[in-house]
């Protein structure tokens, strides 16, 4: 399936786009950012050059994906997420060696308005709420909530929170082991 690329879109010359892929108004996509197959960037939206972006990622409107972001597979960024990608900007002193890489992991979802402060990782199928503020890293099926964002439970792979702790089954047939400090499929 070939890349769909809206006629207002700038793809620079190198960007590497994977089949599938759509690219909406007033986006973007710088010529070294390296994205997978079956992406949805929707409108408004900027990808760095040192950008990696797995398969079947969707960005939504308002997007700015900046150097040394990494997203693993199947990551949905709601609209306006902010990403950073140096810990204390000034204007008058040049930091792109100071660049702090981001790692987002398989399956995790963004709500929209939240940011996610550069040097932090999100472990996989992690959850975190519109306008939460991510300034830690965010453990495997975490829910983060709030400003800062705090962990307030687990979600199950398909996107439903879990409850209890112990041998818990999501309503989809899933599995886990949860503990105060941990949520481990079985």
């Amino acid at each position: 399936m070939p890349v769909a690329i809206h006629p207002t879109a700038i793809v620079d010359e190198g960007a590497e786009i994977g089949d599938g892929s759509r690219v909406w108004h007033w986006t973007h996509i710088c010529a070294g950012a390296k994205i997978g197959s079956g992406c949805s960037f929707g409108q408004n939206v900027f990808v760095g050059n040192d950008v990696i972006i797995g398969n079947n990622v969707k960005v939504q409107n308002n997007v700015s994906v900046y150097d040394a972001v990494r997203l693993g597979d199947d990551v949905f960024c709601g609209p306006s997420v902010v990403f950073t990608n140096v810990y204390n900007p000034r204007s008058a002193i040049a930091r792109k060696s100071e660049y702090r890489e981001t790692v987002v992991g398989r399956g995790v979802s963004l709500g929209a308005n939240c940011t996610i402060v550069c040097g932090n990782s999100i472990g996989e199928n992690a959850f975190v709420g519109a306008g939460a503020v991510v300034n830690t890293p965010v453990p495997p099926h975490a829910l983060m909530l709030g400003v800062p964002a705090r962990r307030k439970g687990w979600m199950c792979s398909c996107g439903t929170q879990l409850k209890g702790t112990g041998t818990v089954r999501c309503e989809c047939g899933n599995r886990y082991e949860i503990s105060a400090e941990e949520c481990r499929p079985l």
